[in-house]
């Protein structure tokens, strides 16, 4: 049996562009017969079959940028937006942004609309439901289209395209050792479920601080969020350990909920517990009291993810080949000290 190709793969062999390619099979009269007959057989030969993805086959410029998150409930994906449409719009871009809601069927159907010949190229963070199912076909397929993507937070070692994202480990790690060095001996870790990349980064990075200072490792203080409908019932059970002194949060909901549930317990945040979360947004810098925070800095990510975007289109229409020389940008964290940490005395 034959091997399949891709439109790529049938550009690369016959050394024209993906554009004649997709137009070519399509008997655009804008390709040359000869051209046009000799794609044809080749992809015949192959056995090509376009996908639903496919059809975004790059025939035309939209200058648009398609933008897929998981949610938008974190303030840390409304900055990250806010970023991408700022380096967008001053390239001449608009942007077009989806929701997966973390559902893997509706990544796959945001990416499919929108590589219909409605944008240009992808900006995507990825799903709880597709991390889990460790399916990315249809980000390969986009891919080997030549439809370029970014990827930003939670990403993937499965797909081979240009990635940014913070040191998620070391974050953590730091941010644990600040707790130590303020006196902590017990803390736990709010965490998200392992198959999510950014929560089992976090939580190695905690699990590390704990061990480099001789402290006990306790199972029992690494606390996995899989739907937040669980997260009450589970941060009030930690909470029942009185002998807890800090937490440390994946994400500021986790952070406000634990503050909030200390409240009601009668323990009083910091002096009791302190807290420190991941993303320095609103929530963080306007609660009572306001929140230690890891700033992942948002905007700056969403404007790397965007300027790596659009230099790979600029560059596909100068015809500067770049396959496969894909990068990782690391943002730099900062940890800001608020309320949450800092003892009255």
């Amino acid at each position: 049996m034959k091997r399949k190709v891709t439109l790529k793969q049938i550009a690369k062999e016959l050394d024209v562009s993906i554009s004649t390619v997709s137009k070519s099979l399509r008997d655009s009269a804008e390709i040359s017969e000869d051209t046009r007959l000799k794609v044809q057989a080749f992809a015949k030969l192959y056995n090509y079959k376009p996908n639903n993805i496919a059809l975004s086959l790059k025939n035309r410029k939209t200058k648009t940028i398609g933008v897929i998150i998981p949610e938008i409930v974190h303030h840390f994906f409304a900055t990250v937006i806010s970023g991408i449409e700022q380096m967008a719009n001053e390239s001449g871009y608009s942007v077009v942004v989806c929701l997966s809601n973390e559902s893997f069927d509706k990544e796959v159907l945001n990416m499919e609309m929108l590589a219909n010949g409605s944008t240009d190229g992808f900006i995507m963070s990825l799903s709880k439901e597709t991390q889990l199912k460790g399916d990315f076909h249809h980000i390969n397929e986009a891919i080997s289209q030549g439809m370029p993507v970014v990827m930003f937070d939670r990403v993937t070692n499965d797909v081979l395209c240009d990635k940014v994202i913070i040191d998620d480990k070391l974050a953590a790690y730091e941010a644990v050792i600040s707790l130590v060095k303020m006196g902590k001996r017990k803390i736990a870790l709010l965490s998200t479920v392992d198959y999510v990349s950014v929560g089992k980064l976090r939580t190695e990075g905690y699990t590390k601080a704990i061990r480099d200072n001789d402290l006990p490792l306790e199972e029992a203080l690494i606390v996995r969020i899989g739907d937040e409908s669980e997260l009450d019932s589970k941060v009030s059970a930690l909470l029942e350990d009185r002998s807890i002194d800090a937490v440390l949060a994946v994400n500021e909901l986790y952070a406000v909920t634990t503050i909030k549930l200390a409240r009601e317990a009668g323990l009083q945040v910091p002096n009791d517990l302190s807290v420190i979360a991941f993303t320095d947004g609103i929530i963080s810098q306007y609660s009572t009291p306001t929140i230690s925070t890891v700033s992942q800095n948002g905007i700056k990510m969403g404007e790397k993810a965007a300027r790596m975007l659009i230099e790979r289109l600029e560059a596909e229409e100068l015809g500067v080949e770049e396959e496969e020389q894909y990068r990782t940008e690391v943002i730099d964290t900062q940890l800001i000290a608020r309320e949450s940490t800092s003892v009255n005395t």
